[in-house]
């Protein structure tokens, strides 16, 4: 039964790529259903959290880092970042206090300032890496940009100050429904979800060639009589030299990245995970719009 005067909302997360956008998600919600990795442009997809009390239920969107796109999967990403911006009750503009303001956060303030209506919270993460009397001149120089609605210091990583964020979100929803049940944390499909995992093992484990022409399909997802999860998935590369560095000597580092996926995966399912990994070959695919339908990536 829904408590009265429950609020509820949408509320984007964005920010420059490596700002921690995808720690404050899984920070929030208690579970990692976002991918983190200190390379840049992670998150490829609006990912949904969801997160729920007695008297509040935030949708929060972790949308891709916003970056100039060099690719029709670069287009996407950037498309699905802004397009964010009109979806929601509030916008949390995450920024890295521990890097100087840049091109990319201007820019993305100029798409903020032509948001109408809806509440712009600056969060200025990463605070456990700075001394406190380092902060004020950083908010000054945000201020001069943009009149935020809020501005909020935390460090998404330890935790620090999310619950005040929180809080600060809450005060700006209106009544409304439970739009999903109160103990689901996303939107996405376990196959979704399930691909992620792997993607993020693969981006912590290869050398700065590979991450961002590796993408993950699940092509099988079915639970046996006992209860195990039988998963088989593919990793897509764009040429045959990445297939043998993600496979990895005598397929070394492919049985890596499947033992620390599968234990994610576990924990996310609560069930036995027996998991099969392929690696394939298709040339360019970041730049084929079938491949990229295929895989999830739409622009409409």
């Amino acid at each position: 039964m829904q408590k009265k005067g429950f609020k509820s909302g949408f509320v984007a997360i964005v920010g420059r790529p490596n700002a921690g956008k995808s720690t404050l998600m899984n920070q929030v919600i208690g579970q990692k259903i976002a991918i983190m990795s200190d390379k840049p442009q992670t998150t490829r997809n609006k990912i949904h959290g969801v997160y729920t009390t007695d008297d509040v239920q935030i949708v929060f969107l972790d949308t891709p880092g916003i970056t100039k796109p060099n690719s029709k999967l670069g287009n996407y990403m950037l498309k699905a970042a802004e397009s964010a911006f009109n979806e929601v009750e509030a916008i949390l503009f995450l920024t890295d206090v521990t890097e100087p303001i840049g091109g990319g956060d201007r820019y993305i303030i100029e798409q903020l300032k032509k948001v109408k209506d809806t509440p712009v919270f600056l969060v200025l993460n990463k605070i456990d890496k700075i001394h406190p009397e380092e902060m004020l001149p950083v908010i000054d120089k945000y201020r001069k940009l943009m009149d935020f609605s809020e501005v909020v210091p935390v460090s998404a990583l330890q935790g620090n100050n999310v619950n005040a964020l929180l809080e600060q979100v809450s005060k700006y929803l209106g009544e409304g429904p439970m739009y999903y049940p109160a103990d689901q944390i996303t939107d996405h499909p376990e196959q979704f979800v399930c691909a992620e995992l792997i993607r993020e093992k693969l981006l912590q484990l290869t050398r700065e060639e590979v991450p961002h022409s590796i993408a993950v399909e699940i092509e099988s997802m079915s639970v046996a009589d006992n209860g195990l999860v039988n998963i088989g998935a593919v990793i897509f590369v764009e040429r045959d030299s990445q297939k043998g560095i993600i496979i990895g000597k005598s397929g070394a580092l492919l049985k890596e990245v499947g033992k620390l996926a599968r234990q994610d995966m576990e924990r996310l399912l609560g069930s036995k995970i027996f998991l099969e990994l392929w690696v394939k070959v298709n040339k360019d695919w970041r730049n084929r719009e079938s491949i990229l339908k295929t895989l999830g990536y739409r622009n409409d």
